[in-house]
């Protein structure tokens, strides 16, 4: 079958934006943290593109995608037909008609390096460099893998009929309810409050969630596969909602206080991650909706988060997992037949908001309780945390041997 050009074209171009998110969420995340630990958080992501390359194509892909070991594991996680890529080539692939099934395979690869990039928010500024490369490899194979499979790959949730255009689900769900449980393990930072942590460089931040933004072109309008209308209508949903997130968050956060650069920019990440699975769903009136009510939701657990004095300060779990579970569950309520024919609540299909709240709520529970048992293994074993001395001098010397 002859390959589509244009749409080989706008996907590789929308791997290569996605691509740039893995870094920008090193910068927004480096740009929160004190200044001792600044590299470690750029370094942390940047690292997790490399190692979950290689984890990819040796063995992730064959996970994500593969076919169900002899239908024996009733749509959990894929075989090892694709291992170190192999039948993976030049020609369509199964998942696409219209693009080399390597670039199908590079295109998911992105997307597993910036869900792991997300998942280190929970353990900012204490973990130990050689339990983060153990922890991200484990991770990404035994918590990302089954996810991408249960919903992109044939799995159970996919057969169910849950919808998630671009990773509402397999990456904010899965990186946030993960970064939730690390914190819970890993404990309180030294000194959290009882004094002062503020971010070293918001002007950093600000760079990383434009970049966010930015790349999220690439992760939402190259979901369609194609150099068509539904990528457009992606296009348009993503850009409404991150600027109805934006704006929400900021409203909202001035009547308690100042219009606060930074919350505008987590408004607009908010309402980018809460777009993400229904990108493709719905119009950009709901979008417009879906993206406002997504800033004012993760700004409450924000405030939840922190009126419980829980120590996952980067706010992975406010934002990209209560975004995540309200994106897919909006996608249940929102998606319309005339965008890409499937009908949520407000066309009277109940089964399709039953369909998304069981695979999200399932990600929720499985990637929570996987990630607290594999941080609590690696903590009793090789360690997860720096000592109290390590923590003080800071991250990028005791771990990197580094200073900005």
């Amino acid at each position: 079958m002859a390959i589509d050009t244009g749409a080989t074209a706008w996907i590789l171009a929308s791997t290569a934006l996605v691509m740039l998110m893995t870094p920008a969420v090193g910068f927004f995340y480096g740009g929160l943290v004190r200044r001792k630990n600044f590299i470690s958080m750029i370094t942390l992501s940047f690292v997790a593109f490399a190692l979950v390359s290689i984890q990819w194509v040796l063995i992730g892909y064959s996970l994500a995608f593969g076919n169900d070991p002899a239908n024996s594991l009733n749509g959990f996680i894929g075989n090892l037909q694709y291992l170190g890529l192999n039948n993976v080539g030049m020609d369509p692939g199964p998942y696409s008609t219209a693009i080399p099934g390597l670039l199908f395979m590079v295109f998911q690869l992105v997307f597993a390096t910036v869900t792991m990039a997300i998942v280190t928010s929970g353990f900012a500024e204490r973990i130990k460099f050689s339990a983060y490369l153990v922890f991200a490899l484990l991770w990404t194979t035994i918590v990302y893998d089954p996810l991408a499979h249960w919903v992109w790959g044939g799995g159970w949730a996919a057969q169910f009929g849950a919808l998630d255009f671009a990773g509402g689900t397999v990456v904010h769900i899965s990186s946030g309810f993960a970064a939730l449980a690390l914190a819970l393990v890993i404990g309180k930072r030294v000194g959290f409050g009882k004094y002062s942590m503020e971010p070293n460089n918001i002007p950093l931040t600000i760079l990383g969630a434009a970049l966010l933004w930015f790349g999220w072109f690439g992760f939402n309008a190259g979901s369609a596969l194609g150099a068509n209308g539904l990528a457009a209508q992606a296009f348009v949903t993503t850009n409404t909602a991150a600027a109805a997130g934006a704006m929400a968050w900021l409203l909202i956060s001035w009547i308690h206080g100042k219009p606060s650069s930074l919350g505008f920019v987590s408004g607009a990440v908010a309402g980018l991650v809460a777009i993400t699975p229904g990108a493709g769903y719905v119009t950009p009136m709901a979008a417009l909706l879906i993206g406002a009510i997504g800033g004012a939701v993760c700004y409450g657990m924000l405030l939840f988060r922190m009126k419980k004095g829980l120590d996952e300060s980067l706010d992975a779990w406010a934002i990209h997992g209560m975004g995540g579970l309200w994106g897919a569950l909006a996608t249940g309520i929102f998606a319309v037949a005339a965008v890409n024919g499937a009908s949520g609540l407000i066309e009277g299909n109940v089964h399709q908001f039953v369909a998304n709240a069981a695979g999200a709520f399932a990600a929720v529970i499985y990637a929570f309780v996987v990630t607290y048992i594999l941080a609590v293994i690696i903590d009793k074993t090789i360690g997860l945390r720096v000592s109290e001395e390590e923590e003080y001098v800071g991250l990028d010397i005791s771990q990197h041997g580094e200073r900005c």
